[in-house]
C-alpha cells in the first residue's frame, strides 16, 4: 500500500465556496494524510481566498492560483504536473462540487496500489453495475451516453465511463506525457488523457460511483465546450486510426 502521504488530490475550483470548505473537510474523513492542492481560476466568490485562509492551517492544504479561467483540462494537468514535480506516487482528481463523493476514495486508492492485479488508473464509474447518476435530465443522461460511446468507438477505450472526471493515476505513468501536446484544456482532456495512456500501454480498472449532480453553485459544461470535445474526440480518432499502436497491457 502507497502511504496516503504520496497520495494528491487536486481540486480545479471556479466560484466553489458554498462547496469547497465541507469536500475538504469530507476528504480528510476518508484520506486523512493525504495531501490536497487546489487549482482555482480567479475565482470572484473567494474560493482562492478561503483556502490560502486554510493553508495556513492545515499543512497539507496548498492553492495555486490563476489569473483568470482557463478551462477545466488546464487546471487538471497543472495538478498533474505538480503531483510529477514533488515525486508523488498517486494523483487523485475529483469534481470541487460534490458531485464525487469522497467515500468513494479508498477504492480508487486501493485498485491502484493492491499487490495483484494493481492498475495504473482507477476510474469511479457510473456506467458499471452498482453505479449511477442522480439529479440530471434525460437529456443530459442521453448526451453523456452518447460522447462515452463515440469516444470508446473513436478512441478504443476499453472503459464504459471515458468522460467521468474521478480517477486515480498512478504519477510515474503520468510523468511519461508530454502535457503540451494535448489539444484539449476543456472537459475533452478526461478521453483525450485515456488515449494517450492507453497508447503507453495503461491499464484500467472502474468502481462503481453514483454521480449526484451539484446542489450548490452553476455547472460549467455549455454548448460550446460539447461540441469541442466532440472535435477533439474526432482529431484523436483520426490518430487513431493513422497511427495505431499497443493497446493495453
Amino acid at each position: 500500500m502507497v502511504p496516503q502521504s504520496r497520495l494528491l488530490v487536486t481540486l480545479a475550483t471556479y466560484n466553489e465556496i458554498d462547496n469547497l470548505p465541507q469536500l475538504v473537510e469530507c476528504i480528510r474523513q476518508h484520506v486523512e494524510h493525504a495531501d490536497i492542492l487546489v487549482i482555482d481560476d480567479n475565482s470572484p466568490d473567494g474560493t482562492g481566498e478561503w483556502a490560502d485562509r486554510q493553508a495556513t492551517e492545515d499543512p497539507h492544504l496548498q492553492c495555486l492560483h490563476r489569473p483568470r479561467k482557463m478551462g477545466l483540462g488546464s487546471a487538471t494537468l497543472m495538478g498533474f504536473q505538480h503531483a510529477i514535480d514533488h515525486d508523488y506516487a498517486l494523483v487523485l482528481n475529483l469534481d470541487a462540487d460534490f458531485s464525487h463523493h469522497p467515500q468513494h476514495i479508498p477504492a480508487l486508492v486501493a485498485a491502484v496500489t493492491a499487490d495483484e492485479p494493481a492498475v495504473d488508473v482507477a476510474i469511479g464509474s457510473r456506467y458499471i453495475h452498482g453505479g449511477g447518476i442522480e439529479g440530471w435530465p434525460w437529456y443530459r443522461r442521453v448526451m453523456s451516453g452518447c460522447v462515452n460511446l463515440y469516444a470508446r468507438i473513436l478512441l478504443g477505450l476499453p472503459v464504459k465511463d471515458c468522460s467521468g472526471s474521478f480517477r486515480c493515476y498512478r504519477v510515474a505513468l503520468l510523468s511519461e506525457l508530454n502535457f503540451a501536446e494535448f489539444y484539449s484544456d476543456g472537459y475533452s482532456y478526461l478521453e483525450e488523457i485515456l488515449w494517450r495512456l492507453k497508447r503507453r500501454g495503461a491499464t484500467f480498472s472502474e468502481t462503481p460511483i453514483v454521480f449526484r449532480d451539484r446542489q450548490y453553485g452553476a455547472s460549467k459544461i455549455n454548448f460550446r465546450e460539447a461540441l469541442a470535445a466532440i472535435w477533439v474526440i474526432f482529431r484523436l480518432g483520426l490518430t487513431n486510426w493513422l497511427t495505431p499502436t499497443k493497446s493495453t497491457k
